[in-house]
This record gives structure tokens, sequence and C-alpha cells, in this order.
């Protein structure tokens, strides 16, 4: 009985030193070639670097209200698919009794562009404007302030652009798909074209 057993047991140990062989054949493939996932996701703080190279910024607006704003911080809203930035702000003109100081936020939702191969901020608007001390009678002029610069400095902003080897893998390209903004960061699918 013990010989019949033993050509059993070889040919289960040879399939089985094949089947080891076939699986580190096939992870040594996996590492050596790049992994496209179906989504990338980018931080808030990869929003953050790219959005705090644009400040500190100054602008006059309709050649009567000089603006300085400085201290962007990102935020992410994913009830509302977009992202935040909130800025602090100093407004001074002769219409003004005095220089204003104060923040607003701006939100905006994203969009891919396949030629930059960017991820860009579109349709930014104010959400919200608080002065500090009694500028308060100046919130509707310098909220209307507020919003020109925001549409003219951050529509069409990229916040975060791909690398061209981050869209190809073994000659198939690939392109960004639907855009999902998370708690945590922003997440881009990922389509062959």
């Amino acid at each position: 009985m013990t010989a019949s057993r033993a050509p059993g047991r070889r040919r289960f140990l040879v399939a089985c030193a094949g089947v080891a062989g076939l699986t580190v054949s096939l992870a040594a493939c996996a590492w050596t070639f790049p992994f496209i996932p179906n989504h990338y996701t980018f931080s808030r703080g990869d929003v953050q670097k790219a959005v705090g190279r644009k400040f500190p910024y100054e602008k006059t607006v309709a050649q009567v209200v000089d603006v300085s704003l400085v201290n962007p911080v990102v935020g992410l809203q994913p009830d509302r698919n977009r992202i935040a930035v909130q800025l602090d702000a100093h407004f001074a003109s002769p219409l003004l009794i005095q220089p204003v100081n104060g923040r607003f936020t701006v939100s905006g939702q994203l969009a891919y562009d396949a030629a930059s191969r960017s991820v860009l901020l579109k349709s930014p608007a104010v959400d919200s404007l608080t002065l500090d001390g009694d500028a308060q009678a100046y919130t509707q002029q310098i909220g209307a302030a507020a919003g020109v610069l925001a549409t003219q400095l951050l529509t069409d902003y990229p916040v975060y652009t791909f690398k061209p080897e981050q869209l190809q893998f073994a000659g198939v390209s690939y392109e960004p798909g639907t855009i999902t903004v998370l708690a945590n960061g922003v997440r881009v699918a990922i389509v062959e074209k």
C-alpha cells in the first residue's frame, strides 16, 4: 500500500510546487508593471498646496477698491460636491471711512480639462462674507468686489495636474471621469479612452 501512495504524493508535491511557482511569477509581474486603479484620490493637502501658490494676492477692483487676500484655507464639501477656499481679506478705498478687514469663503465645482490634464475649479461663487468691526454697512459693496475677484482669480484654476504616466498603462490611454469630493480628499474615476 505504501508503494501506491508514493506516486500520488509525488504528483501532489509537483502540483503544489507548480502552483507556488506560478504564484511567484504572477506576483513578480504585478510588481514589475504599474497598477492602474479605477480611481485616483488626491488629498485636501494636495489641493491646499495648489491653492496656496496663488496667494498672497493683491488687486484693484473697479479702479476703486484695493483688495489684499492672504491665508487661504481649503475645505471639502462632500454634501455639495464642491471645494471651498476661505480667505482673509483687507479692503481699502477712498469710498470707505477706514480700511476693512474680513474673511470670505468661495466655493466651486471641479471639472477635468484634457488639454492640460488638470482638475480645474469651475464656477466659483462667494458663499459667505464676514467683516470686522463696524464695517457691516459695506457688506453689499465688498461682497460684490469679492465676487468679481473670486471669479477672476479662481475660475479654471488647476487644483491637481496628472502626470502623463498616471494615465498610461501598457500602451492604453486612460482619462479621468467622474469627480467626487470626499471628506478627506477628491476621488477621480479613471476610465479607458
